[in-house]
């Protein structure tokens, strides 16, 4: 494994911020978000997936305290008029320097890892209508009981994500298409069903991941070394600062 320190960063607050923001302990850890033009709402949310989401990353990307993962907080917080969803992760990453006083570093990783490359017979990819109603979202199951899933408009970057969250290893999108596609492809799980499970069992005949994406988009997923970023919490608090 390669590691590239790079410098310490702690995150300017000059940058855009959200107009309120309230931070308080949950006692449950409940993953309750919504995220739209003029609110963010983070119900009980490790704080590890809070990270995540700040600066787009896999958990595994994150590197900090074992307590990330196990002390979740609710946010509440208004973005102020004018400022574009797309902003939400840099208000993101100073509410948490804010309130949590984050100061981290970035690492690059050489890792083991796919890349999603169009298949020798070319893709099976309908671009999505820009007045479809899915335009721009997407409905993502993983674990459905013994089938993933991953269904919905989306960017081919977006997919590889979704791909790489279920493979557990990076995917990158290597597939030079740059449009926003309708994606509609499952595959079955490992370890496979309990074939004397009668609701289940149809599942048994499904394809894996790297058939299903092969035969439903006409894509393949390719072994290949890549350089992964790692976000290193050098310095966070448990316990936020006061609203």
């Amino acid at each position: 494994m390669i590691i590239i320190p790079w410098l310490l960063i702690a995150v300017p607050l000059s940058q855009p911020q959200f107009e309120t923001a309230a931070v308080k302990r949950s006692e449950k850890c409940t993953l309750q978000n919504v995220i739209d033009p003029g609110m963010v709402a983070l119900h009980g949310d490790p704080l590890n997936v809070v990270l995540m989401e700040a600066f787009r990353v896999k958990i595994d990307q994150i590197v900090g305290p074992s307590w990330l993962a196990s002390s979740c907080f609710s946010i509440d917080a208004t973005i102020p008029p004018g400022v574009t969803k797309d902003k939400v992760p840099e208000m993101l990453r100073a509410l948490l320097v804010e309130r949590f006083k984050l100061a981290f570093h970035k690492e690059t990783r050489s890792t083991a890892g796919y890349a999603l490359v169009a298949d020798k017979n070319g893709p099976k990819l309908k671009v999505s209508p820009p007045d479809s109603p899915s335009a721009g979202s997407r409905s993502v199951t993983f674990g459905f009981g013994g089938l993933g899933q991953i269904k919905g408009s989306m960017t081919m970057a977006r997919l590889a994500h979704f791909l790489s969250v279920n493979l557990k290893v990076p995917v990158e999108d290597l597939t030079g298409l740059t449009e926003t596609y309708d994606v509609d492809v499952s595959w079955a799980r490992d370890p496979p069903p309990d074939p004397s499970d009668a609701k289940t069992a149809s599942e048994m005949t499904a394809d894996d991941v790297f058939t299903a994406v092969r035969k439903a988009l006409g894509l393949r997923l390719e072994k290949r070394k890549l350089s992964e970023d790692l976000i290193v919490i050098d310095y966070i608090e448990q316990t936020p600062s006061a609203n």
